[in-house]
């Protein structure tokens, strides 16, 4: 507690260390040029220990490293490719949608052939959190005056081989290489009336990740701006002062 201070007289040295922690944590910008300078200029008023002890009691000690904050989110796993391709049997190999749809997705195991059928109806088979039966896995679909969305995560080989007549397959997404140890998607089928939709997204978390990875790519330029401004500031500041000292008598 300040109060609790013996009301000793702080020395020109004393105040002088105080002006140094300051300089050095608005170098680093735990301060703004504002409050550096109405701190220094109570730094330089202070006529005892009292007082200048609050001036850096939020600032770290000197020569302590502060401990480092990560500011982005990590993904919970490593999503290797080689985790995801986990051999076996897929937890569900066929949908039916007759008026009505169906939905594959979040954490499920594509087989090595996957059949849906839609009639008047929907169905949305969703890639991107799953795992995979093998290397390579086929998507039929059957869309008879209805139509099925096939999201894929980034990475993975996308080949569509679907026939359609009044209607079509989605190739937008054929072309984009695998990545290594990437599964490869086969989209096959056919079309009436209808539709394959083949889309190529993250997953919500993945967009959360990489726009708070951008984020915090922003804000270290701007850290880095400041900084170079406050150098800038601190040079002007101490030639000022040698100047000042220069014409003291």
């Amino acid at each position: 507690m300040t109060e609790d201070l013996p009301e000793l007289r702080a020395s020109d040295a004393d105040r002088e260390r105080v002006a140094e922690h300051l300089r050095d944590a608005l170098a680093e910008g735990r301060l703004d040029m504002e409050e550096f300078e109405e701190r220094l200029d109570a730094t330089y008023k202070a006529r005892t220990y009292a007082e200048l002890a609050p001036i850096t009691r939020d600032l770290p000690v000197p020569g302590v490293s502060a401990p480092a904050v990560s500011m982005v989110k990590e993904p919970a796993g490593s999503g290797s490719w080689a985790q995801r391709v986990v051999g076996g049997e897929g937890s569900s190999s066929w949908a039916v949608a007759v008026m009505s749809g169906f939905q594959r997705k979040g954490r499920w195991t594509v087989p090595r052939r996957f059949n849906c059928f839609t009639f008047w109806g929907g169905g949305e088979i969703d890639l991107r959190e799953a795992n995979f039966a093998g290397p390579e896995v086929e998507i039929n679909c059957i869309a008879i005056m209805g139509g099925v969305q096939v999201t894929v995560p980034p990475g993975v080989e996308v080949v569509v081989r679907g026939i359609g007549v009044m209607g079509g397959f989605d190739h937008r997404e054929e072309g984009a290489p695998g990545e290594p140890g990437a599964p490869r998607v086969v989209v096959t089928g056919f079309a009436f009336w209808g539709g394959v939709g083949v889309e190529r997204k993250l997953t919500r978390a993945e967009r959360l990740r990489v726009k708070e990875q951008r984020r915090q790519e922003r804000l270290d330029r701007r850290a880095e701006r400041r900084e170079l401004q406050a150098s800038r500031r601190e040079e002007r500041w101490e030639a000022r002062e040698r100047r000042r000292d220069e014409r003291r008598p």
